[in-house]
């Protein structure tokens, strides 16, 4: 299936020269432009493929691909939403494809997130809205579209389970058409759009989980404040294997930074159990609880020095085979000894590609597809059969960059000021001897995620402009117990920043960055790190880049006021005198390094008047600001075009501030 490769997504074989010859706009391009595939699926038979492939715009096209014969891939459909974008797709059958859309829609000057399910017809392309979507509500909910349970429903044929949200609706206050309300279940005909409740909805139910079978087990129930907002808590309740009535399963608590409590995932009918996410001893355990009305638990998987924190399924019934977690880089415990065993053999056939994840199996598993990658290899998707033994190449995960040599990505500790080690990942430029040279600190965003060892497109785009690149997961960071998250980036901000801080002092001291030559950049949070890190220290960073950064910790809460997550987002955030201490934008006047914004306007993560606030008051400092805005674009800058001229904007505002050779 080699031609797959050359034919459709053109692979480029690009030498260490040829790279340096590139001009910063080929550079930039090849950097930006989106993964190859945003999504891939295996049919049922295992002997097709659809997958999604991104154009330059907003635009996607579905691909199908018959492996039984030598035809080169087959345009099904394209995709052009100026606001949307296809954020799924699966094989409800051998023959019936189904999709999952996600967009925005604006509505008295609030943006609000929107989904929905579209069946598509794989031999004609035909295509059939099977949710539909409830009105906004004074509640100003997410338009809900649904969310997959099950796909495969046993004789239930072109039928699928899903939830559906019902809004209770009426003219002019005199006759109602729709008197239910709420989240419930029903099982949907993904040719006709139409369907028959399964579970008939229940108010502040936000969530169910079925069985292998179909067969709804878990509902989680969130409680409301009276203005409608989520509360405090969430009950999980729990279905025995023959009867209907709910019996609670776990409590969670949500007022504390971590929320506290047992989070299914997943049942297993076989077993009956439920698996989830349980924190135990200041780190999150994966553990199994019976449903059989006992709540006997098991702890399934528990590190004592990071959170387990992935849950690993697979093939059409979404089967249980493992959990993850990541140290340096993402582990995986596999339940399953046959595909411990194929892990071990698949790692050692693809050398040097040592992250490996299954993306689908056909319906009886026989067939395998897989991703490979590493720090300097952004992958390869391989499709291997178990009968024979064979693990072919299909497509490159990112083509762009096939074939291009890329920095290797070491994990290192520093000393934060008090003298805790801070983990995190240094890049050096190709070549570099790592001395005296340009650096760029690269906190990640959240706060509550963390880097791991892979491929990192921003960073790479770095190291080949010449840069040095040091990640810390600083301390507020997830995934390392609940000591290291603490408060929180926003609340305990000081620690967070001073541990940012710290990894720049650290590139000086160890002589790897020219103190003259060293700037900040940062996503989302990691935009308000390096915001943030002038009012702590304008000295030290000598060009700040912030993507749709926070600039305004109380305007990040009183943006969340239309949400129905407003109160969880203040419990977050705090009140206090951290508020006004740890807003860059007021602090404008401290600045003495160059600024370069970068946001989207239809952001629902960081709103675009965070950048826009920042840029007004450093201007009104009489600082020096620059700013880029994209129209239409969501907080993640999903366009390969605005990827492209962002990272040429960056290149050029850092080259300016922080001059060197290259």
């Amino acid at each position: 299936m080699r031609f797959m490769i050359a034919a459709l997504v053109g692979v480029f074989s690009i030498n260490s020269q040829a790279a340096m010859a590139e001009d910063l706009a080929e550079t930039a391009t090849r950097f930006g432009a989106l993964r190859s595939i945003s999504d891939i699926a295996l049919s049922p038979s295992g002997n097709k493929i659809l997958y999604v492939q991104p154009g330059q715009n907003a635009d996607e096209a579905i691909y199908i691909v018959d492996l039984t014969t030598t035809e080169p891939p087959k345009a099904l459909l394209a995709f052009n939403e100026a606001t949307s974008r296809l954020a799924g797709c699966y094989w409800a059958n051998e023959e019936r494809i189904l999709c999952n859309v996600y967009g925005y829609q604006e509505a008295g000057g609030i943006i609000y997130g929107v989904t929905r399910y579209v069946g598509i017809d794989s031999k004609t392309g035909k295509s059939t809205v099977v949710t539909r979507n409830g009105r906004l509500g004074r509640s100003r909910e997410a338009q809900d579209g649904g969310r997959l349970l099950a796909i495969d429903v046993p004789g239930k044929d072109n039928q699928v389970l899903m939830t559906r949200r019902y809004i209770k609706e009426a003219s002019n206050n005199t006759r109602i058409f729709n008197d239910r309300e709420g989240l419930g279940v029903d099982l949907v005909n993904i040719d006709k759009g139409n369907g028959r409740t399964i579970e008939k909805p229940a108010k502040l139910a936000f969530r169910y989980l079925a069985d292998e079978n179909g067969r709804v087990r878990i509902m989680g129930v969130r409680d409301a404040v009276q203005s409608g907002r989520d509360g405090n808590d969430i009950r999980y309740l729990y279905r025995t294997k023959d009867a209907n009535d709910w019996e609670q399963l776990s409590v969670i608590d949500m007022r504390g930074d971590l929320s506290q409590g047992l989070t299914p995932m997943a049942v297993d009918s076989s077993k009956n159990v439920a698996y989830g996410f349980e924190r135990v001893g200041g780190f999150q355990n994966l553990v199994s609880v019976k449903l059989d009305g006992t709540g006997s638990k098991e702890t399934i998987v528990s590190r004592d020095d990071v959170d387990v924190d992935g849950l690993v399924r697979i093939g059409r019934k979404q089967r249980v085979i493992g959990a993850s977690y990541a140290t340096v880089a993402r582990n995986v415990v596999y339940f399953d000894p046959e595909l411990n065993k194929l892990a071990d053999g698949l790692n050692k056939a693809l050398p040097g590609k040592p992250l490996i994840s299954i993306l689908d199996t056909s319906e009886d598993e026989s067939k395998i597809m897989l991703a490979a990658s590493s720090d300097i290899d952004p992958g390869m998707i391989y499709l291997f059969d178990k009968g024979t033994g064979a693990l072919e190449e299909l497509l490159p995960v990112r083509a762009e960059l096939a074939g291009r040599k890329m920095a290797p990505m070491k994990p290192i500790t520093f000393p934060a000021a008090d003298g805790t080690q801070i983990p995190g990942f240094l890049t050096l430029p190709i070549g570099s001897d790592g001395k005296n040279i340009p650096a760029v600190v690269l906190p990640h965003g959240g706060p509550g995620a963390r880097d791991v060892w892979g491929f990192d497109w921003l960073v790479q785009f770095l190291a080949a402009r010449g840069y040095a690149v040091l990640q810390p997961n600083f301390r507020g960071s997830a995934g390392y117990g609940e000591d290291w998250f603490g408060r929180n980036g926003f609340k305990a901000w000081r620690t967070a920043i001073g541990d940012v801080n710290d990894a720049g002092k650290w590139l000086v001291t160890e002589g790897i960055a020219n103190p003259d030559q060293m700037g900040i950049m940062g996503w989302s949070y990691g935009g308000y790190a390096a915001l943030q890190s002038q009012v702590v220290d304008p000295n030290l960073f000598k060009a700040v880049v912030a993507i749709a950064p926070v600039s305004d910790l109380n305007l990040l809460k009183e943006e969340n006021r239309p949400y129905t997550s407003f109160d969880a987002v203040q419990r977050f955030v705090g009140s206090g005198p951290h508020i006004a201490e740890g807003s860059p934008a007021r602090h404008a006047e401290a600045f003495k390094a160059p600024v370069l914004l970068v946001h989207g306007t239809l952001d629902t993560n960081t709103s675009v008047m965070q950048s826009k606030r920042m840029k007004s008051r450093l201007e009104g400092a009489g600082k020096t600001v620059e700013y880029v805005e994209f129209d239409g674009l969501d907080h993640y800058l999903v366009h390969a075009q605005a990827r492209a001229i962002m990272l040429k904007r960056i290149a050029t505002f850092l080259d300016a501030n922080l001059p060197s050779e290259n």
